[in-house]
């Protein structure tokens, strides 16, 4: 046995115990920090090779541990821009050298230049709308830009294209005659014909409502077993403002039909067209043609039904900022109306746990955690982004004040394992006298 090396096994235990309450400092200390995860100290034997009959004591090493994929406490705020994830992923963020890291931090405000940064400084990274909609980039960061919310001003967009769908009454009379029909732009229009009016916009923002008509021409006389039968609707689009102005019809309209088209269903009241499309062309007026897809329609005994979808937006201020669940930041416009600025994406990988921690509550991948992997939010096992929400540290504190206790304890010990060895020292040098 050796005394010298009892005692480098008891500052072995005092270093052990150092580097343990170290992990316990930093956990209290970051209690209250959003999205921090806990650390703690593993300790693994070191042993010496022993005789029969001769014990050399040998010592202890610490690991750290970081519970990274333990989930946080979610608690709600009144910020739209602070952002939790339910669930596995990280925010994609760069620092001011530009490298991409992740992190769980989602306390974004807005700075000087309208970029979401969080406590640490770090910009949130996302897909831009701007060349249409995203797509995830699975294994890397390329095409992420800075999320930026400045909105300022009025922003109009005009409408190119549109979904209109519902149902046509089976039920309806055939108008035979076609000076009867919308087409012609007749006041003889019968009220066979169903109306329904949509509002899209011109380049300058301002609502352009138009008239949508719809009459049955023709009817398939089915075999006698068959119940049901198929039929031909014809389609006429007017310019609201062109309406005329007295008696009880808006018929005959100042000018002529600026889209028709016509609408096959079969005998079980499915459109059938290829296409189920029409062109409102209005360029006369507005300088713009707007694409309809009518393939939404369908032929049913019921009553006649339609809503249309225009894309395009009124010229408006912007009011608010929204993220979704799937990652989608909206502004909102002061008319109600919504548009998709960008797409946050999560990153994840194979063992988060051994993420290497950096400073600022950030992380980043190395050889032991395995690559990362980039999908939008609700896509292969990544989590819920939560507006309005932030992550809380996942420390207990509890649990933190015990394993300070055990820790003073136990490098009291170790002392005295020290202080004894040196007291036997001095036995032994005292020998000599």
């Amino acid at each position: 046995m050796s005394i010298f090396g009892s005692m480098k096994t008891a500052v072995s235990g005092m270093n052990a115990q150092a580097n343990r309450l170290s992990t316990v400092a930093d956990n209290i200390a970051n209690v209250n920090t959003t999205g921090y995860k806990a650390v703690s100290t593993s300790f693994s034997s070191l042993v010496l090779p022993s005789s029969g009959g001769n014990y050399n004591s040998g010592g202890v090493q610490t690991s750290v541990r970081q519970a990274v994929s333990d989930q946080g406490d979610i608690s709600y705020t009144t910020s739209s821009t602070d952002l939790a994830i339910s669930g596995d992923g990280f925010f994609i963020v760069q620092g001011a050298d530009g490298t991409p890291v992740l992190t769980r931090a989602g306390d974004f405000t807005k700075d000087d230049e309208g970029n979401l940064v969080n406590a640490a400084g770090f910009q949130l990274m996302g897909y831009s709308y701007d060349a249409g909609s995203p797509a995830v980039v699975v294994n890397g960061f390329d095409g992420l830009v800075p999320v930026n919310v400045n909105q300022e001003g009025l922003t109009a967009i005009a409408s190119t294209s549109g979904v209109f769908k519902g149902n046509l009454d089976s039920g309806a009379n055939v108008v035979s005659t076609a000076a009867d029909r919308p087409s012609a732009n007749s006041a003889t229009t019968t009220a066979d014909t169903k109306k329904f009016s949509m509002v899209a916009y011109d380049s300058l923002g301002n609502k352009v409502m138009y008239d949508f008509y719809f009459t049955k021409t023709s009817v398939t006389t089915p075999p006698p077993a068959t119940p049901a039968t198929a039929s031909t609707w014809e389609v006429a689009i007017f310019r609201n403002a062109d309406a005329a102005t007295g008696g009880t019809t808006s018929f005959p309209y100042s000018t002529a039909a600026i889209g028709t088209t016509t609408l096959d269903f079969d005998a079980t009241g499915k459109i059938t067209n290829s296409t189920g499309a029409v062109t409102i062309d209005d360029t006369a007026r507005t300088g713009q043609m707007i694409d309809m897809d009518l393939t939404g329609f369908t032929q049913l005994g019921a009553d006649f039904a339609g809503t249309g979808t225009p894309n395009g937006q009124a010229a408006s201020p912007v009011k608010d900022v929204t993220v979704d669940g799937d990652g989608i930041v909206y502004a909102k416009y002061e008319d109600g109306s919504t548009k998709p600025l960008y797409r946050i994406p999560l990153a994840n990988v194979a063992s988060p746990d051994k993420l290497t921690l950096m400073s600022g509550n950030v992380y980043s991948a190395n050889g032991q955690s395995g690559v990362t992997v980039t999908g939008f939010p609700q896509t292969n096992g990544l989590g819920t982004i939560k507006a309005g929400a932030l992550e809380g540290s996942n420390v207990d504190l509890a649990g933190e004040l015990t394993e300070m206790i055990e820790s003073q304890r136990s490098y009291t010990a170790n002392s005295k394992v020290f202080q004894t060895g040196s007291d036997i020292m001095d036995v032994l040098v005292n020998l000599k006298r």
